[in-house]
């Protein structure tokens, strides 16, 4: 039996700062074969949280949506940043790709509306559906599916635990 460890903590934010730290913290424990699987409504800030991510990891110049050319790639200080939107594609268009040359490579890589191409998704990956509240309020559903993924997002829930209760002293 093939039992796959996932952890899930949820993440609130009420300005585009808040949305800028998550995904800074993300891009500094992302390393080369980290696979993170967005989700969202349009407008719920994908695109945002990408270029936030790909500013940590020291992207140069302007990061914007590969919507209609589906992959573009960067390379960043540490690693390169392959960010990806499946919007537009087929399950068997994402399949002729060859997206397991990016989910496997030297880089990290984000999938914009990811659920579009689950079943082509590596096993461990670190799945983030981002919610609009309105105005500049977002929260984050964060699943870790896969060891080091998943004690990620728990590190991320107890520390967000610890906050609250410091705040209550």
């Amino acid at each position: 039996m093939n039992t796959r460890l996932v952890e899930a903590a949820t993440w609130e934010g009420h300005a585009e700062t808040e949305t800028i730290q998550l995904a800074e913290r993300l891009a500094h424990w992302a390393e080369p074969g980290t696979v993170l699987a967005l989700d969202g409504d349009l407008g719920a800030g994908k695109t945002r949280f990408s270029q936030a991510f790909a500013a940590a990891l020291g992207v140069p110049g302007i990061v914007n949506s590969p919507t209609f050319t589906i992959i573009k790639e960067y390379e960043g200080q540490s690693m390169p940043f392959y960010h990806m939107d499946v919007y537009r594609l087929s399950i068997e268009e994402a399949d002729d790709l060859g997206l397991d040359d990016y989910f496997f490579g030297q880089g990290v890589t984000i999938v914009e509306w990811a659920s579009l191409i689950e079943e082509l998704l590596p096993p461990d990956r670190l799945h983030v559906q981002l919610v609009h509240l309105g105005g500049q309020s977002r929260r984050y559903e964060l699943m870790g599916i896969g060891g080091r993924n998943a004690q990620f997002v728990k590190e991320l829930a107890e520390e967000k635990r610890g906050r609250r209760g410091e705040e209550q002293v």
